[in-house]
């Protein structure tokens, strides 16, 4: 269960507000940007929300891999996405990968503000 949870919290993103509400287009990018960074993709659902206008209202997906996952959230109305990036490292060290696929995928959305976080997973504590 050894593994590598990178999540983020985006605000204020600079990119063209269009990509915050476009499904179609933010699965392509995922999709890509994982296979350029080496990991494997077996899966992948995007949805795109709408509001009670019928207006667009932003977009949840996931890239499901053989390594883990890469889920996003789009809020357009703040500008804001949350990313998680989580790689276990059971057959290999995929750390590298994950975090250089985090760091293209935070640029991507031009953030003014981020919040990072770095999680190891599935390591047991030492017995008392």
């Amino acid at each position: 269960m050894n593994g590598l949870h990178l999540i983020a919290d985006l605000h204020d993103c600079r990119c063209a507000p269009a990509l915050l509400l476009d499904a179609a287009g933010l699965e392509a990018y995922c999709v890509d940007a994982c296979q350029r960074h080496g990991l494997t993709v077996v899966g992948r659902l995007f949805h795109a929300f709408r509001n009670a206008a019928d207006q667009p209202a932003g977009v949840t997906g996931t890239v499901v891999l053989a390594e883990s996952h890469l889920a996003i959230h789009t809020w357009p109305e703040v500008g804001g996405v949350t990313l998680d990036v989580y790689v276990c490292n059971f057959s290999g060290d995929n750390s590298s990968k994950a975090r250089a696929l985090f760091a293209e995928v935070i640029e991507h959305f031009a953030p003014d503000s981020r919040q990072c976080t770095s999680v190891e997973r599935g390591r047991l504590a030492p017995a008392k």
